[in-house]
């Protein structure tokens, strides 16, 4: 994580987008970590992946999740599974706060060593499947009950550390990871290559934006970038990421906005310009647009939450 102006965070990525958050040690590669959306300084954290997989628990408030070309909308007491090496982000839901907890943990927690059986016949199935990305467990049937029931019970024996905890906790993964291969179809995988392929443009693509939101982008800078024409460009970003290329662009330079117009001290002019606006009236209708008010409006209202 880093540290904003304002004392909040945001995800810490390498040139690729993958998170550079260590998720426990290599001895023990598990961790739970207490998060609230309102803890990022744009208040939702933004495209990442990692090498994990990651079991995400609400506790409070509602959450639009997005992993690759899903979304999802998860309320209090819902979970969901995010794939290792998936795009993931998440934001809040109607401008309200949302408190969740994560369990992240690599895969070889469940199969022990490379090659063994359980890998190969029961978790990298799962793993490279192009389907399931992600699974929303919302208690619509019964046995995803069984998966939250699970995730509380790691989640208390990560905080209770009692003797033989982390058996105890290899043990719930195992049984949620049989109720997942017991009750979702881990059959075709056909495609997998090409998706594989277009996400790593997609990585690229939020990558070089992230680096240069602050100047000028042009469409042909980003398809030079990843060397595929322009129509290229917008297509895959448009079928995988569900927005267009220029739209996602806007909300990431507003989203950059955000710890400058709460701070207050800077004109609406100089913060057009550090975001890669050419002038504030531009910036202001965009930000209304995307975030149903004014700049001004938005800090007076965030300044009457906190």
């Amino acid at each position: 994580m880093k540290t904003s102006k304002t004392g909040k965070t945001q995800i810490i990525t390498n040139p690729s987008q993958k998170e550079l958050k260590e998720h426990g040690s290599y001895p023990f590669p598990f961790l739970v970590s207490y998060e609230s959306l309102s803890g990022y300084d744009t208040g939702s954290f933004l495209w990442h992946w990692h090498s994990e997989i990651e079991f995400t628990l609400i506790t409070k408030g509602r959450m639009i999740y997005q992993v690759n070309d899903q979304c999802f909308l998860m309320k209090e007491g819902e979970a969901l599974f995010g794939n290792s090496s998936t795009l993931h982000s998440g934001h809040m839901a109607d401008e309200t706060d949302c408190e969740y907890i994560s369990i992240t943990f690599a895969p070889r927690l469940l199969y022990g060593y490379e090659g063994s059986l359980i890998q190969e016949k029961y978790v990298a199935p799962v793993l490279h499947h192009r389907g399931l990305a992600a699974i929303h467990f919302d208690s619509s049937e019964s046995w995803q009950e069984g998966i939250v029931e699970g995730l509380r019970n790691i989640i208390e024996e990560s905080e209770n550390r009692r003797p033989f905890y982390e058996l105890r906790i290899q043990e719930q993964l195992l049984h949620i990871w049989l109720l997942i291969l017991e009750n979702c179809s881990v059959e075709g995988t056909e495609g997998r290559s090409i998706d594989e392929k277009n996400y790593e443009r997609i990585r690229c693509m939020l990558s070089f934006i992230q680096e240069n939101y602050a100047r000028k982008l042009e469409l042909e800078d980003i398809a030079q970038h990843v060397h595929i024409c322009k129509s290229e460009c917008c297509r895959i970003f448009k079928n995988y990421m569900k927005e267009s290329l220029f739209d996602y662009i806007l909300k990431y330079r507003i989203d950059q906005s955000l710890p400058d117009v709460l701070d207050g001290k800077d004109s609406l002019t100089e913060i057009a310009l550090r975001v890669g606006f050419a002038d504030s009236n531009y910036f202001s209708k965009v930000f209304h647009r995307i975030k149903g008010c004014s700049p001004r409006e938005y800090r007076k209202r965030k300044s009457m939450i906190m």
